[in-house]
């Protein structure tokens, strides 16, 4: 996947993350009633996803194609943070002092980012 995900297509990509394999019509169902999108509208959606590499056909029944995702969730967020890091022209400090300023960054956040930076730095080592 190289192109962006908007906000739309990301729900939709959810609903597949969550759910495995489903049909357009299982899809536009998962979305509340209240804000549910038309059908059409969210077939447009899928058939762009498709375009981008993001979900593929996995099997049809009847008519209906049935769609699972072609990316991970892990590798969509990856992309996310790394467009949003671009925005900063790669500098992370301006993220981290936002999170912690908003108080979404926790001190178990900050332990396991520790643990992660000390694995990636004896890996570093034994190369």
């Amino acid at each position: 996947m190289k192109r962006k995900l908007t906000k739309f297509e990301l729900r939709i990509m959810e609903t597949l993350w969550m759910r495995g394999a489903c049909s357009a019509r299982e899809i536009q169902e998962g979305f509340p009633a209240a804000v549910r999108p038309a059908f059409t509208t969210v077939q447009t959606i899928i058939y762009r996803l498709e375009a981008k590499k993001a979900i593929r056909i996995v099997k049809k029944v009847g008519n209906a194609n049935i769609f699972e995702a072609a990316i991970s969730r892990t590798a969509a967020e990856n992309r996310l943070i790394d467009d949003l890091l671009g925005l900063f022209g790669g500098r992370v400090k301006p993220v981290i002092a936002r999170l912690i300023e908003s108080g979404k960054l926790t001190m178990e956040d900050v332990k396991e980012a520790e643990d992660t930076l000390r694995k990636l730095a004896r890996k570093d080592k034994t190369k």
